[in-house]
């Protein structure tokens, strides 16, 4: 098992480092594949021996070799955070088809989570793609296709009701579509349970970042906070640890 461990925290680490394009790039409409990883300074080609994931910016410092510009630690970081997943995910999963299905799902959370905090965007061309890919995949290897239907309509469906509601309370619009898309992929990944615990866990965390956020910078209800990463780390939280979390519950209240 310990093989498979290490094996999965170096994949993680190297398709990290290709998340780090994807954040980057996507946003902007630009190719994923082309050209080569550049210094975002003087934009000279990355040499392979300095982008190994993880150990080229330890060893450069955070620096460029070429003109010595700072590179932003959030590389390295987006690396670890997928390693750790692919390690958590294998040591939860074991070696089965489902668990690289999963890779997938958080590979696509952790590009949507830095994009939308970055941009305050969630790009369609993750999401949209998500929800047939979660559909099947979860439809022959997980939840079932009438857990994953029911929670495709039940996550997209949800958000869409709360952001018009929204509007027609305010006048304004609360929600992004982006959310409401992001919410149908999540379903089809884990199902309808799934959506509605990272609902609640998602509103817990958001309420509570977003209530220390306003009281910090003093903006009150104008303040805007992407809800994104929020529902990354609801789903996140249900893959992991979500049906013992909902047992410990139920035990609470005494059924």
């Amino acid at each position: 098992m310990t093989f498979f461990l290490v094996s999965s925290f170096i994949f993680g680490a190297i398709v990290g480092s290709f998340l780090n394009v994807c954040i980057l790039r996507i946003p902007e409409g630009l190719s994923i594949v082309h050209p080569p990883s550049r210094c975002p300074g003087c934009e000279k080609k990355i040499a392979f021996y300095d982008n190994i994931p993880i150990l080229s910016w330890l060893m450069l410092r955070g620096k460029c070799r070429n003109c010595q510009i700072k590179i932003s630690p959030r590389y390295p970081l987006v690396e670890v955070i997928t390693a750790c997943l692919a390690t958590a995910l294998m040591w939860r999963f074991g070696l089965q088809p489902v668990t690289l299905i999963f890779f997938l799902f958080t590979a696509a959370l952790v590009v949507i989570t830095f994009i939308d905090m970055d941009h305050r965007i969630i790009p369609d061309v993750i999401s949209l793609p998500g929800i047939p890919l979660g559909f099947l995949a979860s439809g022959f290897f997980y939840t079932g296709f009438v857990d994953s239907g029911i929670g495709i309509l039940v996550g997209g469906g949800s958000l869409l009701a709360v952001a018009l509601g929204y509007r027609l309370l305010t006048g304004r619009d609360g929600m992004g579509g982006g959310d409401i898309k992001l919410l149908a992929m999540i379903g089809a990944f884990i199902g309808w349970q799934g959506v509605l615990f990272t609902i609640f866990a998602s509103s817990l965390t958001g309420t509570l970042i977003g209530i220390l956020a306003m009281i910090r910078q003093k903006e009150g209800m104008r303040l805007a906070i992407p809800f994104g990463p929020f529902l990354a780390f609801g789903a996140l939280l249900y893959l992991f640890w979500g049906p013992e979390i909902i047992g410990l519950y139920m035990q609470s209240l005494g059924r």
